[in-house]
């Protein structure tokens, strides 16, 4: 059937097309049923939709990013015909029924994902799948690679390419806006690519936007990386492994986190990125991600391994990850931190010496140094860090190199402590929903900043925490919840009397 092509008027996921009723019903297709569109010799592959007096008969609304694909305009005609559920999915039933899945049918399922030929149930099916039966390293290693073969990838002409990540999981863990400067500074090259929030109230790349644009191509982020040595871009803005794309989207609607496609996601990219050295941060204690360090070491070994079977070099960093890194929850709070720390020199001690370790394994690895962490600790406090992150964010067209230039949220609410005592418990979940509650990540000025962190002692009237938010509703919700949730335990420095005041007295 020939169809106009029309612009959908909202926004949609990538692969999603809507038909008139009329014409659907001549194709002989329902509401999730799949289309091929085809303009001369480009084509692709959609989920359908149906929308009663939206679309006329004869057209065919697309999502705006369809268009670049098909190198098409708006207006011009496409055949549009049905395509029958793809082969793929039959695997996913296999692995749904335990069993285990070929090389074949892993690489299918993963081309199809990033296709756009398996809907957002079926990719859900594979998820949960991932998630309850698992996967085995041979399953693991080959989803990893057709990730990987299945986008563009990165091939640096000069340097030694290194990259970190973190695994997530803790509030405030700004890192990477220190490690990138501090390896860029020393002469090797770091192409950081990050994602923004699922759950938490930032993401890496939430947080460096508020400083510059984080929406670069391939070719962006090679010619910076190249002509000052690093970049932080986001992941989702490239073609960079973009079957993770997808399945990070489903597991944010599913709130669900696979071990095996979280190992695939992370090394598909760094690989992509043309990294030859990796430290993957995983922190870990309660209230993070992985409970207890023997779970850490098992996922670490994983890393290592699938690292080993794609030629990286790649080194875990086990962290502590019981509460927030730094002061600062949320992107323009933690990108203010970050600035401040970079430019003072001093700051956070958790912030600091996390960073300092990180950059200095990497610096380790690639052979630049013998005492990782005192070289890094030399390039932040002599300034080069900071003069480096200058450059990179008039790179990546910032206006902004100053702490004290970053806005942030203008309506604000401060706790206080109730009682003398000390922090005896910091809960990062609960300060995370305080930050979306005021309107974090979206709204880049919310978030909490902790005044008062474990161990520390406090005295009645002292502030615990401030909330930031840019609209008064959202204030309101976030008060609401850390009135009713509260995000630090303060107990008495007398944990207990013994022998009791009862046994003292003689009684029974």
């Amino acid at each position: 059937m020939k169809l106009k092509l029309i612009s959908l008027p909202f926004e949609v996921r990538k692969h999603f097309v809507a038909l008139s009723e009329e014409d659907s019903n001549d194709l002989g297709i329902l509401s999730g049923d799949r289309v091929k569109i085809s303009v001369r010799r480009k084509s692709i592959v959609a989920e359908i939709g149906i929308i009663p007096g939206m679309v006329k008969n004869g057209e065919c609304a697309i999502s705006r990013f369809l268009f670049p694909e098909l190198e098409a305009e708006e207006g011009e005609v496409a055949e549009v015909s049905p395509v029958p559920k793809p082969r793929s999915f039959e695997h996913i039933k296999k692995k749904i029924m335990g069993g285990k899945l070929s090389k074949e049918e892993v690489y299918e399922i993963i081309n199809d994902i990033a296709s756009g030929s398996l809907n957002e149930v079926e990719i859900a099916a594979f998820v949960s799948a991932s998630y309850m039966l698992k996967m085995d390293f041979d399953e693991i290693e080959w989803m990893t690679k057709a990730m990987i073969e299945s986008g563009e990838r990165i091939t640096f002409e000069r340097g030694t390419v290194v990259d970190k990540h973190s695994i997530g999981g803790v509030p405030g863990n700004k890192t990477a806006l220190l490690v990138v400067p501090i390896i860029a500074a020393s002469g090797l090259l770091i192409p950081k690519t990050a994602s923004r929030a699922i759950t938490s109230a930032t993401g890496t790349a939430d947080t460096f936007e508020v400083l510059a644009n984080v929406n670069l191509t391939v070719d962006e982020i090679k010619e910076i990386t190249e002509r000052v040595g690093g970049v932080i871009a986001w992941s989702g803005a490239t073609r960079l492994a973009p079957a993770d794309d997808q399945l990070i989207h489903v597991e944010y609607i599913l709130q669900m986190s696979p071990k095996p496609n979280m190992i695939a996601s992370l090394l598909s990219k760094k690989a992509s990125e043309g990294a030859k050295h990796v430290v993957i941060d995983i922190p870990v204690g309660e209230g993070s991600k992985v409970p207890s360090v023997d779970m850490g070491r098992e996922l670490a070994n994983n890393f290592v391994e699938l690292g080993r079977r794609l030629g990286l070099n790649v080194f875990c960093a086990l962290s502590y990850g019981g509460q927030p890194v730094g002061r600062a929850i949320g992107p323009a709070l933690e990108a203010r931190e970050a600035l401040e720390t970079l430019e003072k020199r001093k700051g956070s001690s958790s912030l600091i010496e996390k960073s300092l370790g990180l950059a200095g394994i990497l610096l380790e690895m690639a052979g630049r140094s013998k005492n990782g962490y005192e070289d890094a600790k030399e390039i932040f406090t002599s300034g080069k860090a900071m003069e480096k992150m200058k450059e990179i964010i008039e790179a990546q067209g910032g206006e902004i190199f100053s702490y004290k230039d970053v806005p942030v949220g203008d309506k604000t609410y401060t706790l206080e402590a109730k009682k003398e005592g000390a922090i005896e418990a910091v809960y990062n979940k609960t300060l995370v929903k305080i930050a979306r509650a005021a309107g974090a990540p979206k709204d880049k000025g919310a978030g909490v900043y902790i005044h008062k962190k474990r161990g520390e002692v406090v005295k009645e009237g002292d502030k615990i925490l401030t909330i930031y938010a840019e609209k008064e509703w959202k204030l309101e919700n976030a008060i609401d919840i850390a009135l009713q949730e509260p995000a630090v335990e303060i107990t008495g420095m007398i944990l207990e009397r013994f022998p009791s005041v009862r046994y003292l007295e003689g009684g029974t």
